[in-house]
């Protein structure tokens, strides 16, 4: 069931591909945020959030990319991670138009994380502030054996989505991620290669090309997304406004592990003070 406030919608980002979006506005916001989620996962993942945020006076803005949850395109397929960051530019712009003066955030979380880093890089100058939660901004180890695979030559080759058991220590999250019918079970070689392997590699060597405001958070114990990514991004970015913060003990979806209140709160607090800057 969509929130109260939701309003769906579709935006065409090409000739057959439009995104399914939905926004969660309040009255009189004073930012808005775009929240770009992660891997095989979809939009409505994010509702515990998304009241959160709105709570806290920001509009909320969510998208599912290509190929994932309820837009269209190849399930699971990518053709090249720049169209990620460049179906993200088509909704911050949208929000943008529909907010004008106001300040944006993004907020990405894994695969997301990875996104909004990108997005920073080749699209600078339209964010006030980065959220990222267990950013994949380097090759990942889990990811290695891609580095081996010519995943051109075996662009639709499926692998499976093994990783739900580590997302998170709470089982009923685990749980309701393994049923959910919007979840990717599956999904290709190229789609990985391109954003784990090809795409990381260009941000890592144009990482400190990233300029954006960024709040960096990871769980200690994530096993997915080593914290190493987030300590890299934190070194390398040239951002002049950046802090890192790694919750201990915590597995890969900090905005879904019981402290989560606590991450969110962090998120309050570092947003405000960017509107008073």
């Amino acid at each position: 069931m969509p929130l109260p406030n939701a309003v769906q919608g579709n935006l065409q980002v090409a000739e057959n591909i439009s995104l399914f979006t939905e926004k969660n506005t309040v009255p009189n916001p004073r930012g808005a945020v775009v929240i770009v989620h992660g891997l095989a996962e979809h939009l409505g993942r994010y509702e515990y959030l998304v009241p959160k945020l709105n709570g806290f006076g920001y509009s909320t803005y969510r998208y599912d990319h290509r190929g994932h949850g309820r837009s269209d395109g190849e399930r699971g397929y990518l053709e090249d991670f720049n169209i990620f960051l460049d179906d993200t530019d088509r909704i911050v712009e949208r929000v943008r138009t529909e907010n004008p003066g106001l300040p944006v955030f993004m907020l990405g979380h894994s695969m997301g994380g990875y996104i909004t880093a990108a997005y920073g890089v080749k699209y600078p100058g339209k964010l006030q502030g980065q959220i990222l939660s267990g950013a994949a901004v380097i090759v990942l180890p889990i990811f290695e054996e891609l580095r081996d695979v010519d995943f051109n030559s075996e662009a639709r080759i499926m692998v499976p989505n093994g990783l739900g058991h580590l997302i998170c220590r709470d089982q009923a999250v685990v749980e309701d991620y393994a049923k959910d019918p919007l979840v990717l079970k599956e999904m290709t070689r190229k789609l990985l290669g391109e954003v784990f392997i090809t795409g990381a590699e260009w941000l890592m060597a144009n990482m400190t090309d990233h300029a954006v405001p960024c709040l960096i958070l990871h769980g200690g114990d994530d096993q997915i997304v080593t914290p190493e990514a987030s300590k890299f991004m934190y070194a390398h970015s040239s951002a002049t406004d950046k802090t890192i913060k790694i919750y201990d003990g915590l597995f890969h979806e900090i905005l879904n592990e019981t402290e989560k209140d606590t991450v969110i709160e962090d998120i309050r607090i570092w947003m405000d003070k960017r509107l008073q800057a």
